[in-house]
């Protein structure tokens, strides 16, 4: 790594996962005696290239005070906002204003099961290309685009799709400026590198493994802690 550059890792943390149908959030939910906000973060931080982990959270989360990430000196938080965009940018200004990080990698909180040698190809390709990159995976499966009555429409021609994953590395400075004109143009931001596109970039793609999944429905959990079990230590 280019030790002229720093790595900060930002991780919105502000959603309620609905979708889960919990009543704790699914970044508080347990695997393996640990919440997956947890396992996320003491990996980012396990990275020997990333020198701190912002946090963001909601206004009213009663939970983070109680993890014992929230003792780390090198774990920093801050009040997100409604959507993960907001929360993306409250994060981005944080950096900019507090801790001064050339580059950033925004990852979702919960994806915990992301390895470090995805990590380590995501930084030396990013650190490598005039704007940065994300971590994908290609499209293996057939793709169906459906009519408004949920009946397929046609077949999607899955040469050169990927399913977007993250982290997602970009200069700092940069991606607040994307996020932020994007907001006030009613942009919706799906990704950080959708931004970063609508911007005039093209960020790279990294392939990732598959196993980087998101945590989204129940079924998630029990494969996540599947994947976690399989690669400790």
């Amino acid at each position: 790594m280019n030790q002229q550059s720093t790595i900060i890792a930002l991780v919105p943390a502000a959603g309620v996962g609905s979708r889960m149908g919990k009543q704790l959030p699914k970044q508080y939910l347990v695997i393996n005696n640990k919440c997956v906000l947890e396992h996320t973060v003491d990996k980012l931080l396990d990275h020997p290239d990333i020198d701190k982990v912002v946090v963001v959270l909601s206004e009213n989360d009663t939970y983070f005070p109680h993890l014992s990430i929230a003792c780390n000196d090198n774990v920093l938080t801050v009040v997100g906002g409604q959507e993960r965009a907001d929360s993306v940018l409250a994060g981005l200004t944080f950096i900019s204003e507090k801790v001064t990080s050339d580059w950033v990698m925004v990852h979702d909180a919960a994806r915990p099961c992301f390895s470090k040698e995805d990590i380590d190809n995501l930084i030396e390709a990013s650190l490598n290309h005039a704007v940065g990159g994300i971590l994908a995976s290609p499209v293996r499966d057939t793709m169906k685009r459906s009519n408004p009555a949920g009946d397929t429409e046609h077949t999607v021609d899955r040469e050169r799709l990927w399913h977007a994953l993250t982290p997602q590395m970009f200069r700092t400075e940069q991606l607040m400026t994307a996020i932020s004109e994007a907001l006030l143009n009613g942009v919706n931001i799906t990704d950080e590198a959708s931004a970063m596109e609508w911007s005039g970039y093209s960020p790279a793609l990294i392939k990732g493994s598959m196993e980087n999944i998101k945590i989204t429905q129940p079924e998630d959990l029990a494969l996540a802690e599947f994947y976690l079990t399989k690669n400790k230590g």
